[in-house]
C-alpha cells in the first residue's frame, strides 16, 4: 500500500506537496519522494524513511516549480533498497516521473514484453517501474513532435489498461506540460480530485484520500472513476476520459477495515461510517452468539480498531475503555517486514494500563487478524496487566489468503487463519473466546454507507480475484516472494537524493 500526491498549482508546490504526504504517511513508512518539475527542468528528492525524516530544508528549497507529484512507499513487489523509492523517472518522451500505489499481477510477463519487444530497460525489481516504461512506451509511439494533446494521454493509458492486469491508482507528471492520474478498471485503489479557487487561477490536486485534499483546503470534486483518467495541464486546465473498455466498481474493501483514515471519504463511503457500522454488526453477532456473555469492559487496540470497538461497546451495553497506550514514533507492525522486527516492535508499540485490566474480563478488540503475531502477544501483556480473562474480537472476518494488489499480507502460510477453525486460532494466540465479522456484514456495513457501492473487492476473505487473472502458479511465486525467510535484511539504509537537475 502506498499514498500518492500531485498537484498543479499557481504557485510554489513543494510545501503542499510535503504536507500532503505527511497526511498520507499512514498509507507508507518505509520511503518517501517528491518531484517537481520549473521552466522545464526536472527536481527530484527520494529516500528511505518517514516524510519528516527525508525532506530537509535544502531539499525543499531545491524543489522548485508551479507542479509536481509525491509518494510514500511499502514495499509489495520488489525491495526496501533506496533505489525502489518512487517516483520512478524516464527521459523519454518530454521526460516523465511517476509513482504507484498498488499492484501489477502481470508484471514478469510485461518485463519481459519491455525488454524483447518495446526495447525498454528496467532497472529495479519494482512494478512501479515496469508500468512507467508500459506508459511511456505507449506515449512515444502516438506522440512525434514536441506538442502534447490530452488526447495521446488517454489513448496511451488505454493501452496500459490493455496491457496491464492488476490493482493500481498511479500519478504522472510530464515535464512541462501537466500532471494526470489513473485507476484499474476495477478501481481497486483509491484516488480523489480536488480544487480550489486562488486569486490567481484554479488550482487542481490528485490524492489517494480525501483527507489529503480537505486538510490543505481545498474541495474534494470527486473520486476518479474506474478506468477513468484525470490530466491536468500546467495552465490549470483539466481533462478526463474514461479509458477502460466496461469499467467496474470494485474497490478494496481493505480500505475501510484497515488503511484509510477515519476523516477520509472513499468513493461516496465515510470510513469513519463504514467502521461505526462495524462495530455495530459485531456487536449484535456478539449478542447473538455469547448472548449470556460475561464481559466487563471493550477495550480497543489502537488506533484503527477505536472506531469500530466504541460502537461495539455502546451496542453491547458495556464500558468503553482505553487500555492501551500506544507509542507513535513506532510504525505499523501489520507492514513490517519480518516476524522478528514485528515481535519486538509490538512491545515497543503498546504499554498496558494495569488498572483497566486487573480483575476483569476483558474483550479487545482489533480491526483484523492477519498473522496473529501481534494479537498473540497483546493477549499476553493483557493477562500480565492483571485481566481475569480475555476475549478477542476482529472487526473483520478471517484473513486467509493473500492478497495481490497492492497489500503485503504474507505468503499463506503465514496467515493465521488459514487452514484453521475460530476455535483453533483462538488458541494459538491464547485468548478465552474469540469472533470474527461476517463477510455478508462486513460489506453490509461498507455499502450502507453508499448510495451505489455493493461490490467490493475481498480477496484476503474470499480467495476470489476480480480481475480474473490470478492462477495458483501466481500465487505460488507470489509466496516465495513474500514469505519472511525470503525477505533479505540486507537492503541498504543509505538515503538516494537524485539531482535531475542539480546535484547537493
Amino acid at each position: 500500500m502506498c499514498g500518492i500526491f500531485g498537484i498543479v498549482g499557481q504557485g510554489p508546490v513543494n510545501k503542499t506537496l510535503y504536507d500532503g504526504l505527511l497526511l498520507l504517511q499512514h498509507r507508507g513508512q518505509d520511503a518517501a519522494g517528491i518531484v517537481t518539475c520549473f521552466e522545464g527542468r526536472v527536481y527530484m528528492r527520494k529516500a528511505l524513511g518517514l516524510v519528516s525524516d527525508v525532506f530537509r530544508s535544502k531539499h525543499m528549497l531545491r524543489l522548485k516549480g508551479n507542479m509536481g507529484i509525491a509518494h510514500v512507499r511499502y514495499p509489495t513487489a520488489g525491495n526496501s533498497s533506496p533505489a525502489e523509492a518512487q517516483p520512478f523517472y524516464v527521459n523519454s518522451p518530454y521526460g516523465i516521473a511517476m509513482g504507484h500505489n498498488g499492484n501489477l499481477t502481470n508484471a514478469e510477463e510485461l518485463k519481459k514484453q519491455l525488454f524483447e519487444d518495446d526495447l525498454r530497460h528496467i532497472n529495479t525489481n519494482s512494478d512501479s517501474e515496469v508500468l512507467l516504461n508500459v506508459f511511456a512506451h505507449e506515449l512515444h509511439s502516438r506522440v512525434k513532435s514536441p506538442q502534447l494533446s490530452a488526447a495521446a494521454i488517454f489513448d496511451a493509458i488505454e493501452a496500459v489498461h490493455r496491457r496491464c492486469r492488476g490493482g493500481y491508482a498511479v500519478i504522472s507528471m510530464i515535464v512541462g506540460h501537466g500532471i494526470f492520474g489513473f485507476r484499474d478498471p476495477f478501481g481497486i485503489r483509491p484516488m480523489v480530485i480536488g480544487k480550489r479557487e486562488d486569486i490567481a487561477g484554479t488550482e487542481y490536486m490528485i490524492a489517494s484520500e480525501s483527507v489529503a485534499i480537505r486538510a490543505l483546503g481545498f474541495e474534494v470534486v470527486r473520486d476518479v472513476e474506474p478506468g477513468e483518467a484525470v490530466y491536468i495541464e500546467e495552465n490549470g486546465t483539466m481533462h478526463t476520459r474514461q479509458c477502460a473498455k466496461n469499467p467496474q466498481y470494485a474497490p478494496c474493501i481493505f480500505e475501510y477495515v484497515y488503511f484509510a483514515r477515519p476523516d477520509s471519504v472513499i468513493d461516496g463511503i465515510s470510513v469513519y461510517q463504514a467502521r461505526l457500522n462495524m462495530g455495530k454488526t459485531l456487536a449484535a453477532k456478539i449478542l447473538r452468539e455469547f448472548k449470556d456473555h460475561d464481559i466487563d469492559v471493550v477495550i480497543p487496540i489502537p488506533d484503527t480498531s477505536r472506531t469500530s470497538a466504541m460502537e461495539l461497546a455502546y451496542h453491547l451495553g458495556v464500558k468503553y475503555r482505553e487500555g492501551f497506550i500506544k507509542n507513535r514514533y513506532i510504525g505499523r507492525t501489520f507492514i513490517m517486514p519480518g516476524q522478528k522486527l514485528r515481535k519486538k516492535s509490538v512491545r515497543q508499540k503498546l504499554n498496558p494500563i494495569d488498572s483497566e485490566f486487573a480483575g476483569k474480563n476483558v474483550l479487545l478488540v482489533d480491526d483484523s487478524i492477519v498473522r496473529g503475531t501481534t494479537s498473540g502477544q497483546i493477549v499476553q501483556m493483557a493477562r500480565q496487566a492483571g485481566a481475569n480473562k480475555v476475549y478477542m474480537a476482529s472487526a473483520a472476518p478471517p484473513v486467509c489468503y493473500p492478497n495481490v494488489y497492492g497489500i503485503d499480507m504474507p505468503a499463506v502460510n503465514e496467515l493465521i487463519a488459514h487452514d484453521r477453525s475460530v476455535d483453533e486460532i483462538c488458541e494459538v494466540i491464547g485468548a478465552d473466546w474469540l469472533i470474527y465479522q461476517d463477510l455478508d456484514d462486513l460489506i453490509d456495513s461498507v455499502s450502507s454507507a453508499s448510495e451505489h457501492l455493493t461490490r467490493f473487492e475481498t480477496c484476503c476473505f474470499t480467495g476470489e480475484y476480480v480481475t480474473g487473472d490470478v492462477s495458483p502458479e501466481y500465487l505460488q511465486q507470489l509466496e516465495l516472494i513474500r514469505a519472511d525467510k525470503a525477505k533479505s535484511d540486507e537492503n541498504s539504509n543509505v538515503s538516494q537524493d537524485v539531482g535531475i537537475a542539480q546535484s547537493e
